[in-house]
């Protein structure tokens, strides 16, 4: 099966609570598949599941298929930055989700080097919460189930063709099924993404890195100083702790395993004493795995009713923890966009910007990460650099920039010109009904009036309004987007109401 390039399709006018229907279009013919789903989504990583926990907000009929019959196994740690946390406070889900993990100071993200975050940064969870991966898929699967999507395990994309009013998907097994539109959300090696025919340009792996966590067996003040002393000279090269009796251990790859096989306590062992001069008696790992610096990055997010997210738009080394967190921050972006399409209130270009406000967000992800790891070299050059970034992060100024750029809390997408906020995140600012956050639970557009002079109008069914001259922002009102950004400020009716159109279509009192 093949892609072909596709035209606009008619709203779907589904209510939520309704079993799926069998949809046939008049062009569709009756050797094709019926659309009984509207976004199929390949992949329930923390990508798919949250992409289709936002589809369903706005009862958008949603199928996910996983080839994986099971959930992972190991238990790997991974964190949620400032602006995931952000963005899961906004759903409603932060505090199901800390319950499980833990909270640790947000600093020394960049490329390692152990500076604390600078003070009163802009947010109200900053923090890192390092949470199990296991745990953090399953809540966001459970989630999305929750809210009405459909799971499918043991289920592989094997081929798909789009038309002009939808996309047929086969399975692996044969089966066949339809839907207005297609999601890789299936990893690095995406077989959507290949399928499609779109180039994943960058370069492959030039170094290699073993990462895990273990037990130890010696005190912490020793492996401290002994790190310390390494580091001087090797990068990368950590022992962290994590839990009690817990660390997280990571040293260079060469010399050990078959880059094709996964590595082995004894592996780390050997690393270890090679660079440390002592295993520190590591034992008991919780989980191995090999990282390389591969970096790539998809040529585009969209052909006609296929889309990319997450690893299969961009992949890069996990140095700065920021690959689950940007392909959150992809459905997040995507979800609103595309139930918009669906709904039928979607503004002619409003899909297009899912690719232009995310593809340069993965590009400057790209960018630093591939900084860092120049910055983990041993060679002289990089090591001086990173001498010199070292002690220019004793500047506020820059390390807050660097510890914005890690946690996405500094992105402005470009909305125009206009005040420095907007295009912006506007953080959990407090109002007069609690907190802003606790508002945007459902997914819609928010209009805070401070002037209590305003409206949404013909809007008010996808924006909604809050009159609130007590709220601490230092402009008289602005709209905010389904995922939390800026975008209007302002107080004058006309100019709202051209925004509004802008990006939530035409009011629904109007042809």
């Amino acid at each position: 099966m093949h892609s072909q390039q596709v035209t606009a399709e008619p709203p779907s006018n589904d209510t939520v609570g309704e079993v799926p229907r069998v949809l046939w279009s008049p062009a569709s013919g009756a050797d094709r598949a019926p659309l009984i789903f509207d976004v199929i989504i390949a992949g329930c990583g923390p990508t798919g599941a949250m992409l289709a926990a936002e589809l369903r907000l706005h009862n958008v009929r949603v199928l996910v298929l996983e080839k994986e019959t099971e959930p992972k196994s190991f238990v790997r740690i991974v964190g949620l930055h400032i602006r995931s946390l952000e963005l899961m406070a906004m759903r409603g889900l932060l505090d199901r989700i800390r319950q499980h993990g833990r909270q640790r100071p947000a600093g020394g993200f960049f490329a390692a080097i152990p500076k604390p975050a600078p003070k009163d940064l802009d947010s109200a969870y900053a923090y890192l919460l390092g949470i199990p991966q296991p745990v953090i898929e399953q809540l966001l699967e459970e989630h999305a189930i929750e809210l009405g999507a459909q799971v499918r395990r043991g289920c592989a994309v094997a081929g798909f063709e789009q038309d002009d009013e939808g996309v047929t998907v086969e399975l692996a097994d044969g089966e066949q099924l339809r839907s207005r539109y297609l999601v890789g959300c299936d990893g690095g090696r995406s077989t959507v993404r290949k399928l499609l025919g779109v180039g994943f340009p960058g370069e492959p792996s030039r170094t290699e890195t073993l990462m895990g966590e273990m037990e130890v067996g010696v005190p912490q003040e020793e492996i401290a100083a002994k790190v310390a002393e390494i580091r001087e000279t090797h990068q990368p090269f950590w022992l962290r702790p994590f839990d009690e009796g817990v660390y997280s251990v990571v040293v260079p790859a060469a010399g050990v395993s078959d880059r094709a096989e996964p590595p082995t306590l004894e592996d780390f062992q050997q690393q270890l004493r090679t660079i440390a001069g002592t295993d520190f008696g590591v034992h008991s790992p919780r989980w191995l795995s090999r990282f390389g610096d591969t970096t790539r990055l998809a040529e585009r997010y969209r052909v006609g009713r296929v889309l990319l997210a997450g690893d299969a738009a961009h992949i890069h080394p996990p140095i700065g923890g920021q690959g689950l967190n940007l392909g959150v921050q992809d459905a997040f972006n995507l979800g609103w966009k595309l139930a918009a399409q669906i709904r039928g209130w979607a503004p002619e270009t409003l899909l297009d910007t899912y690719q232009a406000e995310r593809r340069p967000v993965a590009e400057d992800v790209l960018d630093n990460t591939r900084a860092q790891m120049e910055l983990l070299s041993t060679e002289p050059g990089p090591q001086a650099v990173r001498r010199l970034l070292t002690e220019l992060m004793d500047f506020d100024e820059v390390n807050r920039h660097l510890i914005e750029k890690i946690t996405a809390i500094g992105i402005r997408y470009d909305f125009g010109e206009g005040p420095d906020l907007l295009g912006r995140r506007l953080p959990d600012i407090d109002v007069k009904q609690g907190n802003l956050y606790g508002l945007l639970h459902h997914g819609r557009g928010l209009l805070l009036d401070r002037t209590e002079r305003l409206t949404v109008g013909g809007w008010s069914d996808r924006v909604d309004y809050l009159a609130d001259p007590t709220a601490t922002l230092d402009v008289p009102c602005v709209l905010l987007r389904p995922d939390g950004h800026v975008a209007w400020i302002g107080d004058d009716q006309q100019d709202l109401n051209d925004h509004l159109s802008r990006w939530f279509g035409k009011p629904a009192n109007r042809p």
